[in-house]
């Protein structure tokens, strides 16, 4: 019997993304900068004016930000409970690190580039912290997460 993967998905969507955006606002604010400009900046990514639309720019942020990382864990989720994929839910710390780089690669050298070309060449702080982020705060939680909710589950 196949268990629903709405549950992992929707816990390590909730954990992830808020360690993730935790740890964003602590680097804004490590530069002086404000988390409600961070957020906005974030919205901006799919909805370019949201620079400039103050708070409601701030919290479409939040949403744009959770949005994108319950498409992060549900593509986790999704490939550990295909055929040929048990190793995802056996070895959660490899496949969470393994994961946690493919979602640094995707993010940071395709997505981020495409939609804002002035980040790149990204800098060692900026690689060094984005790969810290994708890998401990949602490859690793997100492995362990969906080996919780999904181990012995007949995938």
């Amino acid at each position: 019997m196949r268990r629903s993967i709405s549950k992992p998905i929707a816990v390590a969507t909730l954990l992830c993304g808020t360690l993730d955006i935790a740890f964003a606002v602590l680097l804004t604010l490590l530069r002086g900068k404000e988390p409600a400009a961070m957020l906005r900046f974030v919205a901006s990514g799919p909805f370019p004016a949201a620079t400039g639309w103050g708070a409601f720019g701030s919290v479409l942020g939040l949403i744009v930000h959770y949005g994108l990382m319950a498409m992060i864990v549900a593509a986790f989720v999704l490939a550990a409970r295909s055929r040929n994929r048990e190793h995802l839910v056996d070895m959660p710390v490899r496949a969470g690190i393994a994961y946690g780089v493919v979602t640094y690669a995707v993010m940071n050298l395709i997505v981020v580039p495409l939609r804002f070309p002035a980040a790149w060449p990204p800098t060692r702080l900026s690689i060094a912290t984005q790969l810290f982020a994708h890998i401990v705060l949602v490859g690793l939680p997100t492995a362990f997460i969906t080996r919780r909710y999904m181990r012995g589950s007949g995938l």
